[in-house]
């Protein structure tokens, strides 16, 4: 099959003399179209499914683009991956074949994929206590069974993701669209869930005020979920580009700033929530009492943690499910607001209006019903062939107006 293949030998072209360090990256990153086998299923109730659509996630761009910042080669993930890689794990596909202990699927249904590489696709039995509980992305085994390391679809040299022809995924890993629901709407389930799960674990007061830090998918997705299930919370936004800061507003941001300078975000933001801002003897001020219950940092980046706990509320709660590479940053309004500082990874099984059930279904039931509509944030689409071109739009986002790029092989 043809797949985009992450980790062989680069294939350099050419760039302009003023190109971006984005585009420079892209033009000598080691990724390549390549003819590479078939996937084989690894055990019996694994299927083959033909990708329709791929989205490109952000932790992807960031690999390709090679993203992630000069200081990230100690990253603790390193462990957790294998190479070489097929990413894409946004993935619409069809199924198009079963293996012969495969349950409640048919060939030529349409799905989502869920690419967390669990104890079930594993096959380790008894699971581990966090997918005993749903928790997928806090699994235990990630680098255990006979696959190669890696914690989800695209990132384990053994289960190629969606930038290829054909794609493998467990039985459990598949959630059947209604057909009422389209591809470029079945597309966004993934981003969606992951903002679900870090807005859901950590709920926005009654009629409070938040901030969503960043308007790339996971920012925007934090802002419909919000407007949809916290309807009395107020939401900003920082957004980095125009037509991010256009959906926000779209999707019903109450306030959109851009992300610098920093100084006026933080005065914006205590002028629209209240608080008192004290100035230090040298850098940026910090709101005391501060303006924010929450702040959904959907960006990780040093620059976005300082702003962020210097306009929360005492004991307000900064959650981080962007990812980027470490750095210094001043932290010292943490301990003396006692502001609780959280990570939030990926998604399992959700409570939403008091039902539990995966955070994929809740995306489809709510799409089904009315109450999200993503589709105006899938801006680009580009065939396989075209992978460059797919990157390009998301290394020159400013020229582009690129928000969700996605690989179309319909």
């Amino acid at each position: 099959m043809k797949a985009l293949v992450f980790g062989v030998p680069p294939e350099p072209f050419a760039v302009p003399d003023n190109a971006n360090a984005l585009t420079v990256n892209l033009s000598r990153t080691p990724s390549a179209l390549r003819q590479v086998p078939d996937p084989q299923l690894p055990h019996q109730d694994w299927v083959l499914t033909r990708p329709r659509l791929t989205g490109i996630c952000g932790s992807d761009s960031k690999q390709i683009l090679m993203d992630f910042g000069a200081d990230d080669a100690d990253n603790a993930m390193g462990g957790f991956c294998s190479f070489p890689q097929v990413m894409g794990h946004e993935v619409v596909a069809d199924v198009v074949a079963l293996g012969p202990k495969a349950r409640g699927l048919d060939v030529g249904q349409r799905v989502v994929l869920n690419p967390w590489l669990s104890c079930g696709p594993r096959g380790i039995e008894p699971p581990c206590p966090a997918c005993e509980t749903g928790d997928y992305s806090l699994c235990w085994s990630f680098t255990d069974g006979d696959l190669k390391p890696g914690i989800h679809t695209g990132v384990s040299a053994d289960v190629t993701g969606g930038y290829a022809e054909l794609m493998p995924a467990h039985d459990s890993m598949l959630f059947p669209v209604p057909e009422s629901i389209p591809d470029e709407m079945a597309v966004f389930a993934d981003p969606f869930s992951v903002s679900l799960h870090a807005i859901t674990r950590h709920p926005p007061p009654r009629s409070g005020r938040v901030l969503v830090y960043g308007a790339g998918s996971l920012g925007l997705c934090a802002v419909a979920i919000l407007r949809a299930l916290y309807p009395d919370v107020a939401v900003a936004v920082v957004a980095r580009f125009d037509a991010q800061a256009e959906l926000a507003r779209r999707f019903g941001a109450a306030k959109v700033l851009a992300h610098e300078p920093r100084l006026v975000v933080i005065e914006e933001l205590v002028a629209w929530g209240g608080g008192r801002l004290r100035q230090p003897l040298q850098g940026l001020p910090m709101a005391h009492p501060g303006a924010i219950d929450v702040v959904y940092d959907t960006v990780g980046k040093p620059e976005t943690f300082e702003v962020g706990v210097r306009v929360l509320a005492s004991r307000g709660t900064l959650v981080k499910a962007g990812v980027h590479a470490p750095g210094r940053w001043e932290w010292s309004p943490l301990y003396f607001k006692e502001i609780a500082l959280v990570g939030s990874n990926a998604f399992g099984f959700e409570e939403v209006d008091g039902e539990r059930k995966h955070a994929i279904a809740h995306y489809l039931d709510l799409v089904a019903a009315g109450r999200i509509e993503l589709r105006p944030m899938l801006t680009h689409t580009f065939g396989l062939q075209q992978w460059r071109e797919a990157f390009l739009a998301i290394a020159n986002q400013a020229d582009s107006g690129a928000v969700k790029v996605a690989i179309d092989q319909r």
